[in-house]
């Protein structure tokens, strides 16, 4: 029986007994190696899923000490299947975002800003969740520090783009990059990603206030 939790914790749960981990990973694995057999270009989709390797290992080795909620957790798996998705066909190329463009009129193929507003979106929570139930940080910590450390993780996101677009693998550096002709894409990206992490936080912080009521 899955129970869907709210609540992080530290007790040392059996990554057997937490059966919705086990779907999300196998929904994960099997959909990460669809993009792999089916990607557009391979070099770009290594370049861009290098991170999502160190964050999954990151998960793994952590999760016999701190267990994330299963919200939280929900929150993960869907920010690196739209992330994964993304490095299939490069951002700027993504078939939904044309979908999009097409559909709504628009300049430009919008799937990259897609993700990185669900970066703040989606991934303030769980850190949320990690100071508050780990390190027992005050509560107006664990709503503010979220959106900062985003804003700040945004903007070395954007150092690594040009280092692999400049320095790394130039070869890759346009398909990486993903600016569509945009001076401001970075700029743009660091506010989305940052303006994602502060509506979730007054999302969830609203709700919380309401269920107490």
């Amino acid at each position: 029986m899955i129970q869907f939790t709210t609540a992080s914790s530290n007790s040392r749960v059996p990554f057997k007994e937490n059966h919705l981990i086990k779907a999300y990973l196998a929904i994960f694995l099997g959909f990460w190696l669809y993009t792999f057999l089916y990607t557009t270009d391979t070099a770009n989709w290594i370049t861009e899923n290098v991170l999502t390797i160190l964050f999954i290992l990151g998960l793994s080795l952590s999760y016999h000490k701190f267990k994330f909620s299963q919200l939280s957790y929900t929150f993960i798996f869907v920010y690196i299947l739209l992330h994964i998705y993304g490095a299939m066909y490069t951002y700027a190329e993504n078939p939904f975002g044309y979908w999009l463009k097409d559909t709504f009129g628009m300049a430009r193929n919008h799937y990259d800003r897609i993700v990185h507003f669900s970066f703040g979106f989606m991934l303030a929570y769980p850190m949320r969740d990690y100071f508050k139930n780990w390190f027992g940080w005050p509560a107006w910590v664990c709503w503010v520090l979220p959106a900062e450390i985003t804003m700040s993780f945004s903007g070395l996101y954007e150092i690594i783009e040009w280092l692999v677009a400049d320095v790394f693998f130039p070869a890759e550096g346009v398909a990486y990059l993903g600016t569509q002709g945009d001076v401001w894409d970075a700029q743009k990206d660091m506010g989305l990603a940052f303006s994602g992490a502060i509506l979730i936080m007054l999302l969830i912080s609203t709700v919380k206030r309401f269920l107490k009521r």
